[in-house]
């Protein structure tokens, strides 16, 4: 059975979700130009990859370690009862009951608590307001 939030309970876990939240968003922004230096390098390697095997193991393994640590980062936040709806925008929510109808308390970092919501299918462009 799944944990739902109430707006205070999930507005009192803000604090201790923001930073990972943060770090998560750093990292995840990290991937994108290895994973571009290593499809150009394995692009190049397959017309002449010749001394270009140990830049690609060395680029591969950073990959991997930071894949890792976005995924540890993703494992903490869940830890929480939230999902991570896109870690390049901050967005996250919260499941909760509204009139007996399983919905989503929606935060985005920057905003200064949970005022928005949106039923299980619609995401973020059906946010509504709360009050």
């Amino acid at each position: 059975m799944a944990k739902y939030f109430t707006r205070e309970e999930a507005e009192a876990l803000l604090p201790q979700i923001e930073p990972l939240l943060l770090e998560l968003q750093e990292r995840h922004q990290s991937l994108q130009p290895l994973r571009q230096e290593l499809e150009a390098l394995q692009q190049r390697m397959r017309g002449n990859g010749h001394g270009l095997h140990d830049h690609l193991e060395r680029l591969n393994r950073q990959y991997a370690a930071l894949l890792e640590e976005v995924n540890q980062l993703i494992r903490r936040i869940y830890a929480f009862g939230c999902q991570i709806k896109d870690p390049a925008m901050g967005l996250i929510d919260f499941p909760a009951l509204r009139n007996g109808e399983e919905i989503l308390l929606c935060w985005r970092l920057g905003e200064e608590g949970i005022h928005w919501w949106h039923d299980t299918t619609s995401g973020f462009a059906g946010r509504q307001p709360l009050d």
